[in-house]
């Protein structure tokens, strides 16, 4: 069964690993990873991405992006978006430390956010804007 607006945005809202895919132009699959992600208050998602990574890369070329997450327990749900990069901007160490603390135990946190700070060399929030939702929950299947 479909998930209605307000599951999909509580779903998505849950701090879930995303496998993020976009086009990898002509005679190759769509490239798609894991990725964390974040939903803002106005319901655009966002990511962290190195500056000159090839996710950046693509994601700049194709001018938009999917990303899908999914859980097996209580119940098998996905939620699956795509649609429009509508901004992107220099990484903060601001944004990387909320990033961080949805997916780390709080103890954590500082010594990830300085790590990678340190060593993930320069990095960018980029911006989607969903346009599209695919969503499921298959009850106790």
């Amino acid at each position: 069964m479909a998930l209605n607006r307000t599951e999909r945005a509580e779903f998505l809202a849950e701090p879930h690993i995303a496998a993020l895919s976009v086009a990898a132009g002509a005679d190759r699959a769509p490239l798609t990873v894991p990725i964390w992600y974040q939903v803002a208050d106005d319901g655009t998602v966002w990511i962290i991405t190195g500056l000159e990574s090839r996710k950046h890369e693509l994601i700049s070329s194709a001018g938009r992006f999917t990303l899908m997450v999914d859980r097996l327990e209580p119940t098998i749900r996905y939620v699956s978006v795509e649609g429009p990069v509508t901004g992107t901007e220099p990484a903060t160490i601001e944004l990387l430390r909320e990033m961080s603390a949805r997916y780390l135990p709080a103890e954590k946190v500082d010594a990830y956010v300085d790590f990678s700070w340190k060593n993930h060399g320069e990095m960018v929030i980029v911006w989607m804007r969903p346009e599209r939702w695919v969503s499921s929950d298959l009850g106790s299947v």
